[in-house]
């Protein structure tokens, strides 16, 4: 495999020889950092690095990454697949691998990619989970109703007021808005410049809601430039934060779903379509390269029509 005498330059020195995760492999996490947005893409490479650390532990101690075969690879999957990992999961890690060894190909000498031959399953193609509009009505006003904790700040429920205004009036992944700076947000024209995947950029409209809530955050937390939204320390807030304040908000309410920020961007999606948005504006807001992403929407509007129908229908 690769140059002298089927081995590797890098397995002869040692470099990628060790059952650790190799210098290189730390080089290509860097690489993915530097490639793009720190924020949009630091999870992603935590769940890159566990998928490597996952596939070492499945292979045992005496693997070595440039002698790793297809068959291997396929006994892991094999394995994944036993488990009851769903599916999408799966893809993931496989995701993370095949990124590794393409990686280890250009810039290690190897000469073939083993995952090239690993055949993945397809994704299940499951609809989206959508609040309704009262339950969104009822989630988004739940900051002003609930007792503020005692160790936030003062300004804590109207940072939180206006996240979720956002999340649900512009559809933002939950990457795109912890990115976002002050100077994002106009006000005049009523939109946010949002830095989606691939450093694409996009500008999205804003209700005159979330901007309210934007603008009373701002002047109670008294920020000027800078992070949009900040935690009690006053730096840029985590995307853990958001996620744990929305799962917060939620057990307060009389909704019986798990807590998911995309829920909020699955309902703002669904919602324009319930109301006659065409599929290609939606696919533009959502920032989805491909219109067969956002295509799924159209299929729980249909759904929902049908249980409407089923519902009030004499004769359904």
């Amino acid at each position: 495999m690769g140059r002298h005498g089927g081995r590797s330059s890098l397995e002869m020195n040692g470099r990628l020889g060790d059952p650790a995760l190799p210098p290189l492999g730390s080089q290509w996490l860097r690489d993915i950092l530097q490639a793009v947005d720190f924020q949009i893409v630091s999870c992603t490479v935590v769940a890159y690095k566990h998928a490597l650390d996952q596939f070492k532990l499945f292979a045992g101690p005496n693997f070595s990454w440039v002698r790793c075969t297809a068959k291997q690879f396929r006994a892991f999957l094999l394995e994944c697949m036993k488990r009851g990992m769903a599916r999408s999961y799966v893809r993931l890690r496989f995701a993370a691998l095949r990124s590794f060894y393409k990686y280890l190909v250009e810039r290690a000498e190897l000469a073939e990619n083993p995952l090239k031959a690993v055949q993945l399953p397809k994704t299940e193609k499951k609809l989206p989970i959508v609040l309704s509009v009262d339950q969104v009505d009822e989630l988004l006003t739940t900051p002003k109703r609930i007792a503020r904790e005692n160790q936030a700040p003062l300004w804590a429920p109207a940072r939180d007021a206006a996240i979720m205004e956002l999340f649900y009036s512009s559809g933002l992944r939950l990457s795109e808005l912890v990115a976002l700076n002050v100077a994002d947000v106009d006000p005049f024209s009523e939109t946010v410049r949002v830095l989606g995947k691939g450093k694409k950029e996009r500008i999205v409209p804003v209700g005159e809601i979330a901007l309210q809530a934007i603008q009373r955050y701002r002047h109670e937390a008294e920020i000027q430039a800078g992070p949009l939204f900040i935690s009690k320390l006053r730096k840029r807030i985590s995307a853990r934060s958001v996620w744990l304040l929305l799962r917060k908000y939620l057990g307060q309410t009389s909704i019986q779903l798990r807590a998911s920020p995309h829920k909020l961007r699955h309902s703002f999606a669904t919602h324009l379509l319930d109301n006659g948005a065409d599929l290609r504006s939606v696919q533009t807001l959502l920032g989805h390269a491909n219109l067969s992403t956002t295509q799924i929407y159209t299929h729980v509007t249909a759904e929902r029509l049908k249980k409407a129908y089923d519902a009030a229908h004499p004769r359904a």
